[in-house]
């Protein structure tokens, strides 16, 4: 039969709604306390007491949780007497007893909304971190650049930078932009934060399994960087734009790819970018 499981000893993460409920809570029994009638107090704790000390107690376990070490620092809080604990202790003013044991009781309850109103700080700060996160993912998602990844077919790449530049979007090309002593892959992950990217796979280079014949293919630094974008971004934003004839590798089989042959690639590549997520402008299409 397998143990209990231990009790916990840190409060789980609260939302933010649910702090401010607990520091509201908390003062509403600091207010209950501030005004007590002590007049009440005679040779042992009224009734009225007994349950706002209760109440007290719940409140606590309601914010931190029971069996939390935040709780147990606190829990004395809702230990309210009128009257000495011990034998010893006699005095023969009980609602002085009282006066004192309320404050002390005051005391802790402000010391657990600090603590709260902390968690609030840092509920806060995490909410607009995933905020911001959100806003940054949004903001790549939709956003009109667009990395045109290509190899040496020069005339490609421009025919493709060009139609995108006709449809307000922004092409980043790689070798455009300054090493600053960087190495290909941190200039492509520098530059990565992009909603889109278009693969030119062009023939480019010659290779075969051991043996074989060779057969065009594109430059593997493409490969590698459909790869890349893959991932980063996932399928359905990676257009791959095939001229000539060449090999496709498996892997790849599938990925979106249009043949550059005619003009039909322009009205492919723009439903792919619409389908993305992106305005475009059909008439301009049309013209490109």
């Amino acid at each position: 039969m397998a143990g209990a499981q231990p009790p916990s000893t840190t409060s789980q993460p609260q939302s933010k709604a649910a702090i401010e409920r607990g520091i509201t809570r908390l003062g509403e029994r600091i207010t209950e306390l501030e005004q007590f009638d002590l007049e009440t107090v005679s040779s042992s704790a009224p009734a009225d007491l007994v349950a706002l000390a209760a109440a007290i107690k719940d409140t606590l376990i309601r914010c931190f949780g029971e069996n939390t070490s935040t709780f147990r620092r606190l829990q004395s809080a809702a230990m309210i007497h009128a009257f000495p604990i011990s034998l010893d202790d006699v005095r023969p003013n009980n609602q002085r007893y009282a006066r004192e044991s309320i404050d002390r009781s005051i005391a802790l309850l402000k010391e657990a909304q600090r603590t709260l109103r902390e968690d609030l700080v840092d509920a806060e700060h995490i909410a607009k971190s995933e905020l911001d996160a959100n806003l940054s993912e949004n903001n790549t998602a939709f956003s009109r650049r667009v990395f045109v990844v290509h190899g040496h077919d020069e005339g490609a790449r421009e025919t493709v930078a060009r139609f995108l530049m006709q449809l307000g979007f922004e092409p980043i090309i790689l070798h455009e932009q300054a090493n600053q002593g960087r190495t290909v892959m941190e200039k492509v992950e520098a530059h990565g934060q992009v909603g889109f990217a278009v693969v030119l796979l062009t023939p480019d280079d010659e290779g075969c399994a051991k043996g074989g014949t060779p057969e065009p293919r594109a430059r593997q630094n493409v490969l590698l960087e459909l790869g890349y974008f893959l991932g980063r971004l996932g399928r359905d934003k990676v257009c791959a734009l095939k001229r000539g004839t060449l090999e496709i590798p498996s892997d790849f089989a599938g990925v979106v790819w249009e043949s550059m042959e005619g003009s039909s690639w322009k009205q492919a590549l723009g439903r792919e970018l619409e389908a993305a997520g992106h305005e475009i402008d059909w008439n301009k299409v049309m013209r490109a």
